[in-house]
């Protein structure tokens, strides 16, 4: 429950593309995540290689009943990481870490990474809240990026 609001998780289902599609595509939401937009050929190879690695944890977050957003966890470098993309719409509501909460329950897996733009300050109360720890940062080109780790 997040702001007396259900959320919870289900699998990713071709109906929610399009939503995950629009939702990667809101400038604010860009510029807050220091992620670019992929258009919709690259989107849909991502989502497809998505859904195809047996090793993506992949997830839409329903708020209500309605699309709000996915998570995911998935194997970068040798090492799980999670993620998620939430609504602008959505913002400020609870969602995010409710959403996470969840996903964390799932996975059993630890230590978990994660990483968020510096100056995304929703983002990583989030992470911080679902008991994420900063443990370093890093430069991609012009932003700065919070490592994050959970054991």
């Amino acid at each position: 429950m997040a702001d007396g609001r259900t959320v919870c998780l289900r699998g990713v289902v071709p109906s929610d593309l399009p939503v995950h599609f629009e939702q990667q595509r809101d400038p604010e939401s860009v510029r807050m995540a220091a992620v670019a937009p992929r258009e919709p050929a690259a989107f849909d190879a991502h989502w497809e290689e998505v859904l195809a690695d047996p090793t993506v944890v992949a997830r839409t977050i329903v708020a209500d009943g309605e699309v709000a957003g996915s998570a995911v966890s998935f194997v970068r470098d040798g090492v799980r990481q999670v993620g998620y993309w939430i609504g602008r719409e959505q913002w400020g509501r609870g969602i995010a870490t409710a959403a996470l909460r969840q996903l964390l329950d799932e996975i059993a897996e630890r230590p978990l990474h994660a990483t968020a733009a510096a100056h995304n300050l929703g983002s990583l109360r989030v992470l911080e809240k679902c008991g994420f720890r900063r443990v370093g940062h890093e430069r991609q080109g012009e932003v700065v990026v919070e490592v994050l780790r959970l054991d």
